[in-house]
């Protein structure tokens, strides 16, 4: 597909900002951003989208930026990209920080070079801090790109279930022999770079016990760490929704809620039928929309009445899940 064809005819108006600016965003070129809590499948839908429209993604979680730690960071595997450019994925030094003001340098020249070989950008990750200052209204990228903002949201105990699931996949995968290959007893400060991710300072405790207790001692400091792991990381979704919403409602953005929640309680071809029926094919009609300038009214999710109950569920989710228990 043409990059002209994501440019807006000069007569089109548009109320993307929820600010009822006319005229705002002509000749801009387009980005998607797939916002959403760790482990609801942003990557998967953006690599979709991106075999079905000839797109490139721009990573946007600030830990998944370093180099290493790959099972620990859940980076995407060469065989999940399926041949799809990433950007800004696994290439920075682990041991030195990457802030936002990084990000938004390196993700415009990243869109502006996506762009420049007539494809479209696609920003995708969990750091909604990056996405924000990036799309700031007084940054050079807001002055050029019109954004189409996808939110894969699953609800908050059934992802709860699914994270800590996932940790287990990932210790079966080796997250802990990873960590432990990275591991050095001489630092203790988990406060920069890579050493921020969840799964790295969870672990020093059980690896700084090594040869100095005995094997029940052992396991049961791996059982706090992993429990641990998945403690924090379910908290973290919840920061991540809790951002997302006030982006919503607080700063009028207009993100497209996708309700993923059937996909994650079914199994196999059922759970495939559902990605497709209510997270692919929707989201595949909402940008084609978007990249033919076609006026969007975006739904708060597939099946849902009204924002207003949507963001009241969603808010009495996340406040459920202080009573939520691991077991």
């Amino acid at each position: 597909m043409s990059i002209s064809a994501w440019k807006p005819a000069q007569s089109s108006m548009t109320n993307f900002s929820g600010r009822g600016m006319m005229n705002k965003h002509q000749g801009k070129d387009k980005v998607v951003v797939v916002l959403g809590a760790t482990g609801t499948g942003k990557s998967r839908l953006a690599i979709d989208l991106a075999t079905r429209f000839g797109a490139e993604v721009i990573n946007s979680d600030k830990i998944q930026v370093y180099k290493g730690l790959d099972i620990v960071t859940n980076k995407v595997s060469n065989e999940e990209c399926r041949g799809v450019p990433h950007h800004l994925l696994g290439i920075i030094d682990p041991e030195v920080d990457f802030t936002v003001h990084d990000f938004v340098h390196h993700a415009l020249l990243a869109a502006d070079a996506i762009v420049q070989k007539n494809r479209l950008p696609i920003i995708a990750g969990g750091s909604n801090s990056f996405v924000l200052a990036l799309v700031n209204d007084d940054t050079e990228f807001s002055s050029k790109y019109e954004c189409c903002f996808l939110w894969m949201d699953v609800a908050i105990p059934v992802l709860h279930s699914h994270v800590s699931k996932r940790v287990d996949q990932m210790v079966d995968s080796g997250l802990v022999e990873e960590g432990k290959a990275f591991f050095d007893p001489k630092i203790r400060d988990y406060d920069y770079g890579i050493r921020r991710a969840i799964g790295v300072p969870e672990m020093d405790e059980f690896f700084r016990s090594e040869g100095l207790v005995d094997g029940e001692t052992r396991a049961k400091l791996l059982k706090a760490a992993i429990d641990e792991i998945k403690m924090n990381t379910c908290k973290l979704a919840c920061r991540q929704v809790e951002k997302i919403l006030r982006m919503r409602e607080e700063l009028g953005w207009q993100i497209h809620r996708l309700n993923a929640t059937e996909v994650f309680l079914r199994r196999g071809g059922d759970a495939d039928e559902a990605w497709e029926r209510l997270v692919l094919d929707p989201s595949t009609n909402i940008v084609a929309r978007f990249i033919c300038k076609e006026n969007i009214d975006p739904k708060p999710t597939v099946g849902t009445p009204s924002n207003a109950t949507a963001v009241a569920k969603i808010l009495g989710e996340l406040r459920g899940f202080k009573t939520l228990s691991l077991e």
